[in-house]
């Protein structure tokens, strides 16, 4: 895979430990890494820190979450911000995973987003969150 090939962020290059996470995200279908035994979330894919890998398999997200925190990035890169600026945010799902990925509206500290997912073509399609509506008290 040639680096102006690898999905968003340019950094991230989909090996067997995520592969079933990419094969999701094109089937708009977000998931997270949990323990089978306490149940904690992860992503991408690791261990538990109390459990370790053995109890951890891949279950379906809700797809919302809250903004942690945000950027937005001005530095034009040929493979994951072709198009700036573009604000980039934590977002901590409702399972209690942790990820970062592109925010689309008003970027707020604890706004309410939903996933959706955007093709950015080679048949990677990677998650992106949108502000709610409701969480930012203004209209889009």
């Amino acid at each position: 895979m040639r680096p102006a090939d690898r999905p968003y962020p340019g950094d991230v290059v989909p090996d067997r430990a995520d592969a079933e996470f990419w094969a999701a995200c094109r089937e708009g279908r977000l998931l997270v890494f949990q323990c089978g035994r306490c149940k904690r979330a992860l992503w991408p894919a690791g261990a538990c820190p109390d459990h370790g890998i053995v109890d951890m398999s891949w279950i379906e997200a809700e797809g919302r979450g809250t903004v942690l925190t945000w950027t937005v990035v001005h530095q034009r890169y040929p493979s994951s911000f072709a198009d700036t600026p573009q604000t980039v945010a934590v977002v901590r799902l409702s399972e209690g995973a942790v990820l970062h990925a592109a925010l689309i509206g008003p970027p707020a500290t604890a706004a309410a987003v939903e996933v959706r997912f955007t093709d950015i073509g080679d048949e990677v399609v990677v998650p992106e969150f949108v502000v709610m509506e409701s969480s930012t008290g203004m209209g889009r």
